[in-house]
C-alpha cells in the first residue's frame, strides 16, 4: 500500500549560523486513478489510505450514487512502480442497480490536484448537481457552545497532522458533539470525500442531524459535497468563498466559518445554531 507518512532527511538552518541534519516526516501524496471498467474517469492526488472511502465519497459528490446498493464493487487494479511493487493507485468501480452511470466521454481526463476538487470540469453549472437529499429545516440544530467546541475536538484527533503538520481534516459530528468519522488527507476535498464515503458504506446517508467540521476554509466544492450527502451544517475554521455562501443558501445548508474560540460567523440559515 502507499505510505501515509514519508521520511526524508532535511537540513535545518538558522539565522545564528547553526545547521543540523535531521529526519522529517512528510504527508504522503500519490495519484489515485478511478476507472469504470477499463476506461479512466479521473486521477486525483491524495494521501494513501481509506481509498475506497474516498472513491465512494467522490461518487456521491458526482451525483452517481446515494445508497450502498448503488455501488456493486471497488477493487484495486494491477499496477506497479519502477521496482515492481504493487502501487495500489488504480481503483476500478462497478456500479449497481439504481446508480447513475457516468458519461465517460465527458470524463475528467486531467489530474485533479490535492488543492482542488473540481479542476477539469467545464463550467460552474456542471458542478451544481441536483442533490439526492435536501436537509429538512429542523435538522442539524446545534447549541452554539457545542459548535464552537468541534474544531478543538477535531484537532485533538488528527494523528497524521500531529506527525507531519501537512494535512487537512474533516470530521462528521453528531449535533451533541460526538465525533462519528474522522479522515485526513493532503487535499481538503479528499478528506471530505473519505468521510462521506465511509458514511455511505455504513448506510448512514442522508446525514441528517450531523455537522461537518473542516480544518481549513469553506470552498464551493465542500459545500457541494456536504449538500450531496444531506449534511445540514458545514463549519470551517477559516473563511468561506462567496460562491460557497451562495450555494449553501440555495441548498438550505447552514454555513459557519471563522469558528475559533468563543465566536463563529453564520453566513446562511443561522436558525440552526441555538444561542442566547
Amino acid at each position: 500500500m502507499g505510505r501515509k507518512i514519508v521520511r526524508r532527511r532535511v537540513i535545518k538552518v538558522s539565522l545564528d549560523g547553526s545547521s543540523r541534519t535531521r529526519e522529517d516526516q512528510l504527508a504522503g501524496e500519490e495519484p489515485l486513478e478511478i476507472r469504470f471498467g477499463h476506461t479512466s474517469y479521473t486521477t486525483s492526488m491524495r494521501t494513501p489510505g481509506d481509498d475506497f472511502d474516498m472513491v465512494t465519497g467522490f461518487l456521491v459528490s458526482e451525483g452517481l450514487i446515494s445508497e450502498p446498493e448503488h455501488l456493486a464493487s471497488l477493487r484495486y487494479c494491477a499496477g506497479t512502480d519502477e521496482a515492481g511493487n504493487q502501487t495500489y493507485n488504480v481503483i476500478e468501480v462497478q456500479l449497481g442497480p439504481g446508480a447513475k452511470h457516468p458519461d465517460l466521454l465527458a470524463a475528467r481526463n486531467v489530474v485533479t490536484s490535492s488543492a482542488c476538487g473540481i479542476c477539469g470540469t467545464n463550467s460552474i453549472d456542471e458542478v451544481r448537481k441536483k442533490a439526492a437529499f435536501a436537509p429538512p429545516p429542523e435538522s442539524g440544530r446545534i447549541e452554539l457552545e457545542t459548535l464552537l467546541g468541534l474544531p478543538d475536538t477535531l484537532r485533538a484527533s488528527q494523528k497524521l497532522f500531529s506527525s507531519t503538520g501537512g494535512v487537512h481534516a474533516a470530521g462528521l459530528f453528531s449535533t451533541s458533539g460526538e465525533l462519528m468519522i474522522l479522515r485526513e488527507d493532503v487535499g481538503r476535498h479528499n478528506a471530505v470525500d473519505k468521510v462521506i464515503g465511509a458514511a455511505l458504506r455504513e448506510g448512514l446517508l442522508p446525514l441528517e442531524n450531523t455537522v461537518l467540521q473542516v480544518s481549513g476554509r469553506a470552498s464551493f466544492e465542500l459545500v457541494q459535497k456536504a449538500a450531496m450527502a444531506g449534511i445540514p451544517v458545514l463549519s470551517a475554521v477559516s473563511a468561506p468563498s462567496s460562491l460557497a455562501a451562495d450555494l449553501a443558501e440555495e441548498s438550505g445548508l447552514t454555513l459557519a466559518a471563522f469558528s475559533r474560540g468563543r465566536s463563529v460567523n453564520l453566513y446562511t440559515h443561522a436558525e440552526r445554531v441555538i444561542h442566547a
